[in-house]
């Protein structure tokens, strides 16, 4: 077995019909832009009627439909935030509670170590996160249920420098179920491509057509710190 294999994001989505909502941070072939990409997905209607909509320091999710919407507090958030030149990733509200602490000089696991997984009994969400630091090195955390009945929080991060063509996919379910099977093990070791938008295809391409809802992609210069980014939302036909 070979730990060091690097897969493929189109052979990893394509192969999974709900793996929920989804991080890769990593760094381009050429080592010249760091890599952020998330997707979410949805099984109910309250879910699904969501889009990514632009903020001036990254992205937030929005009702496409506001009459449809149901219960706002777990599926309407700001994802994407920077923080000086960094950039924080999340699949919720904890993305405001990790850019509080690093504006105090704190860190993110300091942030994270105050919040759990999402109360969504059964399911008990994983909460997911990201950070890429001004070089390219990027931090992954996901805080988890202990048990089935959701009495406790266990907590994992991960640390990895920036290494040329290598990111790494981190998602909150292993595939689709009733209860949803959380995430195991560390963040998965997967290619990069150099084309924002042959990677942002790919990603798009290979969510399930059914369940996904909308992805964001940003590569960053690391000398010159210019970004692009693609938005995607399939309520908008994208």
């Amino acid at each position: 077995m070979n730990v060091y294999e690097i897969g493929c994001m189109a052979e990893k989505l394509s192969t999974n019909v709900y793996p929920g909502r989804g991080i890769v941070l990593g760094l381009t072939p050429d080592g010249k832009k760091s890599v952020a990409a998330y997707f979410i997905m949805g099984r109910s209607v309250n879910s699904r009627n969501r889009v990514f909509v632009q903020e001036a320091d990254g992205i937030r999710t929005e009702a496409h439909d506001p009459s449809k919407m149901e219960d706002p507090h777990l599926i309407i958030y700001h994802p994407v935030r920077e923080i000086g030149q960094g950039l924080i990733v999340t699949n919720g509200d904890q993305t405001d509670t990790i850019w509080d602490y690093l504006a105090q000089g704190l860190s993110m696991e300091q942030g994270l170590r105050t919040r759990q997984f999402e109360d969504d009994r059964p399911n008990w969400t994983p909460r997911i996160s990201g950070l890429i630091c001004p070089s390219g090195s990027y931090k992954m955390s996901i805080l988890k249920a202990a048990d089935a009945e959701g009495s406790d929080c266990t907590r994992f991060f991960w640390e990895y420098p920036a290494i040329a063509g290598l990111g790494h996919f981190l998602h909150t379910y292993l595939c689709d179920g009733n209860p949803i099977p959380t995430f195991q093990g560390e963040p998965e070791r997967v290619a990069i491509d150099n084309d924002i938008d042959a990677f942002t295809k790919l990603l798009w391409e290979n969510l399930n057509a059914d369940n996904k809802i909308s992805l964001f992609v940003r590569y960053t210069d690391l000398e010159t710190r210019t970004y692009e980014q693609r938005i995607l939302n399939k309520n908008l036909g994208d």
